[in-house]
């Protein structure tokens, strides 16, 4: 609330006491208009004057100053007209892709989709016909971002690990923020091998890791098979998601997804193991494994079946060359009964 006093955020105000039925304190939030029409009225004759008396550029930064300040207020269409309106004004195609990039993070900030692809798309448009190499760059990362937002974390991992030894996207978040997010995409995405050649021996990301102990942690334990200390950072890790704006709608999903990637991994190794020795490597209850594997086997996760009596979890690592085998049967039969069907309407 300080936050929005201080920058006289009417519009924000009204937005956000109806989405957290907060009581609206008229006199607080007419007091916030009256600045916002003084601030209006004086940028509104900066254009005005500009338009009369000065030059191209300096009625670009004119609207430019009107459009940034309704999006400081939290004006969302007020602001979007305006970015188009200094759009339609400015000439070069440097200033053109930084308004796109203004109304990119106008729709991260609300998760308007639609705004947020038609921009993205603009924004490639400009750059094919010759954004400079830093804007390209920049661009990449906030794909990677959209991409997470919407759960496409291999997407998200290609994009911020191109963009890992060049980020200047500080508009979007600082560089440990970035990093951190490239780790935990670059987990749930990337193979073993391509995590330890992109990630674990990447030394930009080492050296933001080496002042967040408690993310190497996360990255390490399960590379290491350290399993017991995995699940414990992933705890935190899932209330930092949780906790995460782009990230909060996934963190349950995330969470389960890494379970099973651990889960998998130890699988890997053995023909067969017991519950208690998967209990004691993860740090938990052997009911608690066992009620996991159970409903992660029924739905098809996991490839292995637990034998109660002895208390052993066997693997059955699915064959490519059965799956093959069977798969075209099944279609051979379903191409077959098609042929069937069609002759009989030909012959009638």
């Amino acid at each position: 609330m300080a936050a929005i006093i201080g920058d006289n955020m009417a519009p924000y105000y009204e937005e956000v006491s109806k989405d957290l039925n907060w009581n609206l304190d008229a006199a607080v939030l007419r007091k916030l208009k009256e600045a916002n029409a003084a601030d209006l009225k004086k940028l509104d004759e900066a254009i005005d004057d500009a338009e009369k008396n000065l030059g191209e550029m300096e009625v670009r930064d004119a609207n430019l100053a009107k459009a940034e300040y309704l999006c400081r207020i939290g004006d969302k269409d007020g602001s979007l007209t305006a970015f188009r309106k200094t759009y339609e004004k400015t000439v070069s195609l440097g200033h053109r892709l930084d308004i796109v990039f203004h109304m990119i993070r106008i729709g991260l900030f609300y998760m308007d989709h639609d705004l947020i692809t038609r921009n993205i798309e603009k924004a490639d448009s400009l750059i094919e016909e010759g954004g400079d190499w830093d804007r390209r760059n920049r661009l990449k990362v906030y794909r990677g971002v959209y991409s997470m937002a919407i759960r496409e974390f291999s997407t998200a991992a290609n994009y911020f690990l191109d963009t890992i030894s060049t980020f200047t996207s500080y508009e979007l978040m600082d560089y440990r923020q970035f990093v951190t997010y490239t780790v935990f995409v670059s987990m749930i995405a990337l193979a073993r091998t391509d995590l330890r050649e992109k990630v674990i021996k990447g030394s930009e990301i080492l050296e933001v890791l080496h002042g967040a102990p408690t993310i190497k942690e996360y990255l390490f334990s399960l590379y290491n098979c350290q399993y017991n200390r995995f699940f414990k950072s992933l705890a935190y890790v899932e209330q930092l998601l949780k906790n995460d704006r782009l990230l909060s709608p996934h963190y349950q999903y995330y969470a389960r997804e890494m379970r099973i990637l651990a889960y998998t991994q130890l699988l890997e190794s053995y023909r067969s193991l017991t519950l208690q020795y998967m209990a004691d490597a993860f740090g938990v209850t052997v009911e608690f494994v066992d009620q996991e594997l159970a409903r992660f086997i029924a739905a098809g996760r996991l490839h292995c079946k637990i034998d109660k009596v002895g208390g052993i979890v066997e693997t059955n690592r699915p064959d490519s060359k059965n799956y093959q085998y069977q798969a075209t049967i099944k279609q051979g039969d379903v191409l077959l009964n098609r042929i069937q069907k069609l002759s009989r309407v030909i012959n009638i």
